[in-house]
């Protein structure tokens, strides 16, 4: 993995977006504790991470204990977010990870980081437009939450470049099943439950989490938080193949403003140096 260029750390960035974005349908699908949900998909998701990299010599440090904690917080917070509300104000952490990321990885965005990070935050606006839940409090301040853990998780994961970032990812994985555990005998889930949770612990949150530790030591913080955006417009996706409703005008519509804006400032930049 050493040989990895920058554009296979975007392409699997693309890729982690993908099978983060089935978190939503699955976690709504399973009727069971918030945490009790969080808890299992993370034990399975533990051991996904741990045979992944098992050969590989983990390196101890502050980051990595940070990150861990800060991933245990966002995949908690995260999940009780989605069963309250839409989750959407979790969407916000592109904008912690700029100025944790100035801050401590040195990693300052340049005047196009921040026009996309804009164009971005409209996209994001428009595209919540139809779900967006104000009088839902306690969500909204869970969903918050989540976004200002999991920007400290990216910052953490982003300063272990030369080391073992996916560390921070099987620290946290198994701290959110011990933080679970407990709710896990408030009755359980059944059968079809119990497949979506292997489901998303192997797929969903253990593959995707392989694949964005490798992907982090390309990319700076900023630029995997931004790519990663596109994980909720595939959410109406999922929904109308699974569901059969259809996104309404809006989310297409800052579907559309998002997906332009990371392919103009990451993608297309970057196919074109490769093809030079």
């Amino acid at each position: 993995m050493g040989n990895m260029t920058r554009l296979q750390g975007l392409a699997l960035l693309l890729t982690t977006a993908v099978l983060w974005s089935t978190s939503g349908i699955g976690i709504k699908w399973v009727s069971w504790h918030p945490l009790a949900i969080a808890g299992v998909r993370s034990g399975i998701a533990a051991i996904v991470v741990w045979a992944a990299f098992r050969k590989s010599s983990l390196h101890w440090n502050r980051s990595l204990v940070i990150g861990g904690v800060a991933y245990a917080l966002t995949v908690l917070l995260f999940v009780s977010a989605t069963k309250l509300t839409t989750a959407a104000n979790a969407y916000t952490y592109p904008i912690f990870v700029a100025v944790l990321g100035m801050v401590f990885l040195q990693e300052k965005p340049c005047r196009a980081d921040w026009l996309t990070m804009g164009t971005v935050c409209v996209g994001m606006v428009l595209f919540f437009q139809e779900q967006m839940s104000p009088g839902r409090l306690e969500g909204n301040v869970l969903a918050i939450g989540s976004g200002v853990a999991m920007a400290v998780m990216v910052v953490a994961l982003r300063s272990q470049k030369e080391g073992t970032p996916w560390g921070s990812v099987l620290l946290g994985n198994v701290l959110a099943a011990l933080c679970g555990l407990p709710f896990v005998f408030d009755g359980g889930p059944g059968g079809e439950g119990w497949l979506a949770l292997l489901a998303m612990g192997v797929v969903q949150l253990g593959l995707s989490y392989v694949l964005y530790s490798m992907a982090i030591k390309q990319v700076t913080a900023l630029e995997a938080s931004i790519v990663t955006m596109v994980e909720p417009l595939l959410n109406p996706l999922w929904v109308f193949l699974l569901l059969g409703e259809q996104p309404g005008i809006w989310s297409l519509w800052g579907g559309g403003v998002i997906l332009t804006a990371v392919a103009v400032r990451y993608v297309l930049p970057e196919l074109r140096r490769q093809l030079r």
